[in-house]
């Protein structure tokens, strides 16, 4: 049996947020074990947009980088599997792998990100991260100037259809989902965003590209781009494992975290897109930083129990 190695931190995670943190740790010479699949949220997505220094670069190729730079930290350890387990306690929590392996930690910084829950409209799954897109800050600029369509999932979808007009006629389809309430509906009537209630049953387009949206009464809607914000759950279930209390926001549920990223459990720090209502690159990567450093001060703090 091979021995339970241990570390200061274990990052569980290795996308934005989890090379973030271990970057801080890491620099903070501390033992840090990153354990990630391989599979990241954003894996869809061609390009990354409005990271700064990193504007339209593939994801894949900025998560290649960031993980090479990490890596050169003698203390970091970079790991391709599973954290399928987590029990224990501050400067005494348990991890076990996929592999079969067993870790021992005395912080663990949860970077797990989420996992989205897709409408189920034929030739909506193909499209996304190419023509059927979550974040207008994300990717409205690359659709300007398209017939851009809002599919209603959420109360949020009517505050959505309000700001995609600065980059493109817009409409808004309801799809028995979610009516705007008369103040949304002014709102999105003074952005000049049209409203259509007819349910929508299937996208149409060659390829991934978009070319309509077919609606129940046999229309086709010309719609080039289509912003659907789709529910979201855990990917995975070690932050309610260990204890950690969630929030249900608008997509779902997030962990509850304090300004430094700590979680209601005492030494397990969470950060991402698992950590916050509001998704982007960029905040993953400031919220990484964040647990990063909010681990190692608690660390540092924790001289008595080195």
């Amino acid at each position: 049996m091979s021995p339970v190695l241990q570390y200061d931190a274990v990052v569980v995670g290795g996308n934005f947020a989890g090379l973030s943190a271990a970057m801080q740790l890491g620099r903070a010479r501390r033992r840090v074990l990153v354990v990630d699949m391989g599979e990241p949220r954003n894996r869809f997505a061609e390009a990354s947009h409005g990271f700064m220094g990193q504007d339209g670069k593939p994801p894949r190729a900025i998560q290649r980088e960031a993980a090479r730079q990490v890596a050169a930290y003698p203390t970091v350890e970079m790991l391709q599997d599973q954290v399928v387990s987590a029990s224990g306690e501050l400067n005494g929590f348990e991890l076990g792998l996929w592999s079969g392996r067993q870790v021992r930690a005395r912080r663990v910084v949860l970077a797990t990100g989420v996992r989205d829950i897709l409408p189920n409209l034929p030739g909506l799954a193909e499209r996304w991260g190419v023509s059927v897109l979550h974040c207008p800050y994300c990717h409205g600029y690359e659709v300007r100037d398209r017939p851009i369509g809002v599919l209603a999932s959420t109360p949020m979808s009517a505050h959505q259809a309000m700001l995609l007009p600065d980059w493109g006629v817009t409409t808004l389809f309801t799809n028995g989902v979610h009516e705007p309430d008369p103040e949304q509906a002014a709102l999105l009537a003074a952005r000049g965003v049209t409203i259509e209630r007819t349910p929508v049953v299937e996208l149409v387009g060659q390829g991934t590209a978009l070319e309509g949206l077919r609606l129940a009464d046999g229309r086709v809607a010309a719609v080039e781009a289509l912003f659907a914000a789709p529910r979201v759950e855990m990917a995975s279930p070690l932050a309610a494992q260990l204890g950690c209390v969630f929030e249900d926001g608008m997509m779902g549920p997030f962990i509850v975290t304090d300004a430094q990223k700590l979680t209601s459990v005492p030494g397990v720090y969470a950060a991402g897109d698992a950590a916050r209502p509001m998704h982007n690159a960029t905040f993953a990567s400031a919220d990484g930083v964040m647990a990063g450093v909010g681990a190692h001060q608690s660390l540092a703090r924790d001289v008595l129990a080195a």
